[in-house]
């Protein structure tokens, strides 16, 4: 789609030239014309804001649940049983209100962010942990998010809680250290409990006094997953350890661990500058390319219309438009994710989306009032991501 054009908005004065009588005829000096400074109007930049606002207005007109202040599963249906209700879609509904809040600077979206907070907790039985590690870890994301963009020390302080609880969560017992991804099952060794512990140490680092003790985190997590769940050499990203006696792996490829163990590894560039983490990154983003996508239409593959498979994507887009804007990636790299990443943002407005700003699990089929919370959230978040990338880009070439 091409829609940058140049607007010069050109307004001319008109004068009057006044002859003055006196001594000599001489006419009074005549006023310069005087002209409005260019302005340069980004149409790409303003689409995509447009679009990105009337998909999450609608996306929050379908699913928050304003007396219980969480988002339901499905659209109409208030979450009144255990069937219903999933936790870790939640933190990806609300990283979604961020991405509004963020790119319009509007504060009413913040009054969602309090409310959440309370609502969650207390649908979740009055506590953020979870046995399902996994889930602990989106909600420390999605807090981490919450106090980056406001400043409230409840969200970092929780935060903080979440992550010393991930932390205790490690074991060597089963295939020499990791993360579990259930508390009550030590030796469940997960791809989706690892790779986004290590995003929390990393930003937790950045965040939160730049301890060196969550830098350690960090790297120890990066090295147990590269070691026992990533083939090294193309970035393919595992799903979970089968047997840690022969260290088998179940060859489950999905976007979001694909995205988490790239993002993993991004963050851990922007703090040290160690070109291995950029390498890495750059490698599982290669890899998803070449192997988790709708060929046809050059997009992330369908993973489902709903539950766990429909919200894969989201985590994915998250972490890859941090790594589409990275400055030090070599030109291929950064010609082919950006056509890549774009790609996936203009198939899912112009033929994705519903009458009803509605999605489906598939970036180029609409969705209808039927499909989950999941759905909705994954195509939201290609949306809003598409959106802070045409941002920066703007706030780039004004420079």
């Amino acid at each position: 789609m091409k829609r940058l054009t140049l607007y010069a908005i050109l307004l001319m004065l008109s004068l009057s030239l006044c002859s003055a009588c006196g001594s000599g005829d001489e006419p009074q000096a005549q006023e310069p014309e005087q002209e409005e400074p260019e302005q340069e109007v980004n149409e790409e930049l303003e689409y995509w804001k447009k679009v990105a606002s009337k998909s999450t207005n609608a996306f929050v007109t379908h699913f928050w649940n304003q007396d219980r202040h969480f988002f339901n599963t499905f659209v109409g249906k208030a979450d009144t049983s255990a069937q219903d209700w999933c936790y870790w879609p939640q933190a990806h509904a609300m990283d979604v209100v961020i991405d509004a809040y963020v790119r319009s600077g509007n504060k009413n979206w913040k009054t969602y962010f309090d409310e959440w907070y309370v609502g969650v907790k207390q649908k979740s039985g009055g506590s953020y942990f979870n046995d399902f590690v996994d889930d602990m870890e989106w909600i420390c994301l999605t807090m981490i998010r919450l106090y980056e963009h406001t400043g409230e020390k409840k969200y970092i302080v929780t935060a903080q809680s979440l992550w010393d609880k991930i932390k205790s969560n490690w074991n060597e017992q089963y295939s020499g250290g990791g993360i579990s991804w259930k508390q009550s099952e030590p030796w469940s060794k997960n791809s989706c409990s690892n790779g986004p512990a290590g995003i929390i140490a990393a930003r937790m680092y950045k965040l939160n006094g730049k301890k060196q003790d969550d830098l350690d985190w960090a790297k120890k997590i990066y090295e147990w997953q590269s070691a026992k769940l990533v083939e090294t050499s193309n970035g393919k990203v595992y799903d979970h350890i089968v047997n840690h006696d022969t260290g088998e792996r179940r060859d489950w490829f999905f976007t979001y661990n694909q995205g988490t163990y790239m993002g993993m590894a991004h963050e851990l560039y922007t703090i040290t500058k160690e070109q291995k983490y950029l390498n890495m990154a750059v490698k599982a983003a290669n890899w998803t390319l070449n192997n988790l996508v709708d060929k046809k239409y050059n997009i992330l593959k369908h993973e489902g219309d709903g539950g766990d498979g429909a919200l894969f994507k989201a985590v994915f887009v998250r972490y890859f438009v941090k790594l589409v804007l990275e400055k030090n990636l070599e030109r291929a790299d950064m010609n082919r994710f950006t056509n890549f990443f774009n790609n996936n943002a203009e198939v899912l407005a112009e033929q994705g989306t519903g009458n009803d700003y509605n999605y489906s699990g598939h970036w180029a089929t609409p969705g209808n009032r039927t499909y989950d919370l999941s759905a909705q959230t994954s195509a939201c978040a290609m949306i809003e991501a598409k959106t802070y990338y045409e941002i920066i880009m703007d706030k780039r070439n004004a420079q």
